[in-house]
This record gives C-alpha cells, sequence and structure tokens, in this order.
C-alpha cells in the first residue's frame, strides 16, 4: 500500500472539467437541488414507519394508521420522481458535457502537425475520441452526482439516528471506521488498477485496428498464425488488468455487507433488550434503526462502487485532456490572405529534419517560375516527398525560406495557402463515400454541374458513369471498391475541380493497367496546362515534357536543367538515372 503514492482524487483536474459544466448551470443546480431532496425523502420512510409502529400498532389504534400509509405512499412516489428525473438529467449534462469535450479534442486534431501523427498511434488516438469520453460522460451521469446523493444521504441518516437514539447511533457508528478504512485503500488500489486497464485498452485498440487495417499483409506473408500469437499476449494483459479491479471488488464488497450485518445483529440485540427490560427504546425505533443502518452502510458500499467509475472517469480525462494540452499545432500567424498566386515558387538555403540530428534536406535552393512544370527525380529517400510536405506546411523547416510570388508561406494565412495548391498524392485515400463526395470532400461551393464540367475536360467523366450509381456510387472504406488506378483518376478530379493556383502530383502508375495508365497521362496534361506544377515523377513521359528536371540526391540537389541540357552531362546523375531506369521504359 505504501507504493501507491498517488492521490486517490486529481482535484485539479475535475476543476478543469467543471469548466465545461457552465454552458448548463440551471441543469447542475437542478441536480443539486435533487439531490438535498432525494437526502430528505429517503429517510422520511423509516421514520414515518417509527410513528405508525409506536403510534398506531403497539397503542393498537387503527385512526392514524391509514393516515401514515397515505403519507408514506406519497413519499414513495415523490421519491420514485425525483429520482427519475435525477438520473436523466445527471446522464444528461454527462452526455452535452463530453459532446464539448469531444469536439474541443477533435478541432485539436485537425490542426496537429503531420509530425505527430507520424509519432503517435491511431488506435490509441481513436480510444481517447472515443473509449475514454464515454467514461468521462460516467463521471457525471454514474460518478460524481450519484457520491454526491450518497454522502448527503449519509450525513442526513447520521443526523436523525442521533436525534432518535444516541446509544443505538454508537453501536452504528462503531463499525464505521472499519469500513471507512477499507473504502479508503481500496479506492487507492482501484486507481492503480484503473490506470492499468486503460493502458491495456489503448495497446489492445491500436493493435487490432493496425492489423485490420494490413490484413491484406499478413495473409499474404502468412502471419496469421504469429499475429495470433501477440493478439493473444496482449489480451491476456488485458485480462490480467481487469482481473485485479474483479479480486479488489470480490474483496471489499462482501467485507461491506458483513460490516451491515454485523451492525444490524448487535442493534438487534441491543435495543431488543431494552424494548424488553426497561422500554427505554421502543419498538418504532428499533425497527427504523433497522431500516437506517442500510441506509447508511449501503451508500458507504455504493460510493466505493462509483467512486471506481469515477476514477476511470478522471484517468481518461487525463489521457484526454493530455492530447488537449499537446502543442503540436503548425504556427499559423501568417496575415496574408491568398486569393489567388501567380505561382512562381522559390526554395532557398532550406534545412529540414523530422528525427532531430537526421537531416532530409540540406540547404536545398531552386526557383519555378509561373506556369512551369518542374519534376523532382531522385532514388527513395532522396527528400522528394518531403518538398511536397513544406510547401503545404505539413512540417516546419529548420533554416532557409519558402516563398511563392515572393512572399515567404510563413506569412500566408495556413487555409488560404492550401486552398491554393492541390495535392494529388501517390498513396490515394478515399473515404466510406459516394464518389461525389470524395471529389469535393463536401464543400457547399462546388455543385454537380462543376464536377460534371471538370471529369469531362479531363476525361473520366465517362468511366465513372460506367459505375453503378455513377457519381454516387459508395466507394466504401479507403476506396476498396476501385482499383488503385481508379482511385488515383479520382484523386486528379479532386485536385482538378478546386481550381488551384499550383499543383503537386506524386505521379505513380507503375501498379494501374494500361487504360487507368492513359487517362492519368491525358489528366496530368490537362491539369498542369496553364499552372504552375510540381511533379515527383517517374515515368519518362512526365520528365521530358517538364519545363524544369530537379535531381536530388540524399537530402541535397545534384542537378538541375531541361531533360536536353541533363543528358549532355558526362557521368552526370540524371543521364545515368536515365540510362539504367527511363531508357528500359523508352526501349519497351
Amino acid at each position: 500500500m505504501s507504493k501507491i503514492k498517488e492521490s486517490i482524487f486529481d482535484f485539479d483536474l475535475f476543476k478543469r472539467l467543471f469548466e465545461y459544466i457552465k454552458p448548463y448551470k440551471l441543469i447542475f443546480v437542478g441536480l443539486v437541488v435533487l439531490v438535498i431532496l432525494l437526502a430528505v425523502f429517503g429517510v422520511a420512510t423509516p421514520k414515518i414507519t417509527q410513528y405508525a409502529i409506536d403510534e398506531s400498532i403497539t397503542k393498537k389504534e387503527a385512526q392514524y394508521f391509514l393516515f401514515y400509509i397515505v403519507i408514506m405512499l406519497a413519499v414513495l412516489l415523490l421519491q420514485t420522481v425525483f429520482q427519475l428525473l435525477f438520473i436523466y438529467y445527471a446522464s444528461w449534462l454527462g452526455q452535452n458535457l463530453v459532446m464539448d469535450v469531444r469536439v474541443k479534442l477533435f478541432n485539436h486534431l485537425l490542426k496537429f502537425k503531420m509530425q505527430y501523427y507520424d509519432n503517435s498511434s491511431v488506435g490509441v488516438l481513436i480510444t481517447r475520441a472515443v473509449t475514454d469520453m464515454e467514461r468521462i460522460a460516467d463521471i457525471f451521469g454514474q460518478g460524481l452526482f450519484m457520491i454526491i446523493r450518497d454522502l448527503l444521504t449519509m450525513s442526513v441518516v447520521f443526523g436523525v439516528m442521533v436525534y432518535t437514539n444516541v446509544r443505538l447511533s454508537l453501536i452504528v457508528f462503531l463499525m464505521l471506521p472499519i469500513l471507512l478504512y477499507a473504502t479508503r485503500v481500496f479506492q487507492k488500489y482501484m486507481k492503480k488498477a484503473f490506470e492499468e486497464v486503460r493502458t491495456e485498452v489503448s495497446n489492445l485498440n491500436s493493435f487490432v485496428q493496425e492489423r485490420l487495417t494490413g490484413m491484406k499483409i499478413l495473409q499474404l506473408f502468412t502471419r496469421e498464425s504469429v499475429e495470433i500469437e501477440n493478439f493473444k499476449a496482449i489480451n491476456e494483459r488485458h485480462k490480467k488488468g481487469w482481473l485485479k479491479t474483479v479480486w479488489y471488488n470480490s474483496i471489499f464488497f462482501p467485507l461491506a455487507d458483513l460490516s451491515a450485518s454485523i451492525t444490524i445483529g448487535l442493534v438487534a440485540w441491543y435495543g431488543g433488550l431494552r424494548v424488553v427490560l426497561d422500554g427505554t427504546v421502543t419498538q418504532g425505533v428499533l425497527v427504523s434503526f433497522i431500516m437506517f443502518i442500510p441506509m447508511l452502510f449501503r451508500p458507504l458500499r455504493q460510493i466505493a462502487d462509483k467512486f471506481n467509475t469515477l476514477q476511470m472517469g478522471m484517468v481518461a480525462a487525463k489521457r484526454v485532456f493530455k492530447v488537449i494540452d499537446t502543442t503540436s499545432q503548425i504556427d499559423d500567424h501568417g496575415t496574408y490572405v491568398a486569393e489567388h498566386f501567380k505561382g512562381d515558387i522559390s526554395f532557398e538555403n532550406v534545412y529540414f529534419n523530422y528525427v532531430e540530428d537526421e537531416p532530409v534536406l540540406k540547404g536545398i535552393s531552386f526557383h519555378v517560375k509561373a506556369g512551369e512544370t518542374a519534376a523532382i527525380v531522385g532514388a527513395t529517400g532522396a527528400g522528394k516527398s518531403t518538398i511536397i510536405n513544406l510547401l503545404n506546411r505539413f512540417y516546419e523547416i529548420n533554416e532557409g525560406v519558402i516563398a511563392v510570388d515572393g512572399i515567404n508561406i510563413e506569412q500566408v494565412t495556413l487555409a488560404s495557402l492550401r486552398t491554393q495548391i492541390a495535392v494529388v498524392l501517390q498513396d490515394v485515400f478515399l473515404f466510406a463515400d459516394t464518389i461525389f463526395n470524395n471529389i469535393t470532400l463536401n464543400h457547399p461551393e462546388i455543385t454537380e454541374e462543376q464536377v460534371y464540367q471538370a471529369a469531362k475536360a479531363i476525361g473520366i467523366h465517362d468511366f465513372i458513369m460506367t459505375l453503378p450509381n455513377g457519381y454516387q456510387y459508395n466507394v466504401k472504406e479507403r476506396g476498396v471498391m476501385l482499383s488503385s488506378g481508379q482511385r488515383q483518376l479520382i484523386s486528379f478530379l479532386r485536385a482538378y475541380v478546386t481550381n488551384p493556383s499550383i499543383l503537386v502530383l506524386d505521379e505513380a502508375t507503375s501498379s494501374v493497367d494500361s487504360y487507368s495508365e492513359q487517362l492519368i497521362q491525358n489528366a496530368t496534361d490537362k491539369i498542369t496546362k496553364g499552372r504552375t506544377s510540381i511533379v515527383i515523377a517517374h515515368r519518362l513521359a512526365t520528365v521530358k515534357k517538364a519545363d524544369k528536371i530537379i535531381v536530388m540526391d540524399s537530402g541535397t540537389i545534384v542537378e538541375q536543367g531541361t531533360h536536353e541540357e541533363l543528358l549532355k552531362k558526362e557521368n552526370g546523375y540524371y543521364k545515368n538515372l536515365y540510362e539504367v531506369q527511363f531508357l528500359q521504359e523508352e526501349v519497351a
């Protein structure tokens, strides 16, 4: 026990959560009133029973008995109504609070640098946004207000018991310190156990999410037997985490029930003697005390149970706020709103690294004039895709300047910069939605007619119309209903329909059929015409058509020029690349 030094309740964290209640103050105040009423009405039933026994049953006077029965029924009815309202609005408040926190979290996630996602598990983030949020809702729906209600009920019961009979109250209170100490120990261990459970839930979610996403790879390389063993190991740790909570519960709750039973026995023994021997305790008082004891011990038992819920919620809230407190956003302090770029691009002595002390770009400089098409070639890992990422400010450069039309892109608002630059990536991502929505990304200003005309302009309208339901065809998760070439065509149309000032293409057609390749080549020619384009070139046809070729190797630019100029360089990097890769393609 001495090893568990953490506070069993984080008041600073709760104070922060409480800030989200402010828009719902009236509901919160109403819940407090309901808590008070429930505590008062809960104590009323034993007292009415006491009076009914002492004033009517013992004295055998029936004239007030019916009155007490009617009063008890009225109290029970009101108690039921208050309980209904309390449970509903406590859960209502929890769900509304969580909705606000979840929106804030998702809005925060939308603004993170790509580097954050490079280093973060998608499964863990999903756990934060979904499972952990539900645990936070339980803080208010099943935890906090329930604990307040139980504490207040115990306080009222305590006062009424002392007022009714001090000696019987002392017998009851002798057992309370034991149960209170056991409750405190229980809460400390449960907090540690729940933190372990939440960690293992995140690990389990991450593992399952990754394996489901990469299922094709697992089956291609027959890794099913290995992965099931890995899953068993993770699942075993998850099970052990939960079993710890079960073990602590199995010790505490029987102990609490035993304490209540012993207390009832002692009160029945001592109170019964007083009823028989000297009359200092009435039958009604004895019965009311037997009714009071569960009302005192059961809330204490429930508080421990609800404290479990509260602690799980607090652990979840701590994890969620850790993400919200993460400062990984691109600094968007630009004041220039770009409505249209001419498209003059320059990189001046740009240095960049994804990992500290492992440079990816080493002082590169180049200039692409407005309307030109620049092809970037080089071996894998040379830094080609990094240039695309930096132009869109997905990452911050370490040194140097990137400018468009002579304006440092850091001075341009992030939204307007990215609006003017369209990117077609090699790895096309499509949402589980219709083709039309994947093209427009639900942009309200892009009409159906604009999409149709853009599709016809780049020559893919006929292809889309061959699909069931045409533009309303649902491509399912990640576009699995389309081939890689078809997904690439949709991404070209997505870029073209926004009418960007600058176009960036990661042109990859190695895994597509000849028909799709021809459509992609035609689409490339159409959408690059008349606008500045940067193309990571994989095909000779694109390289030869480029106004400028930028040759990269190990994060540096080793050559620049046109196709003809670079071929004239003896032992040049591009010439060697052409002879090894591009010339084979041309011969083929």
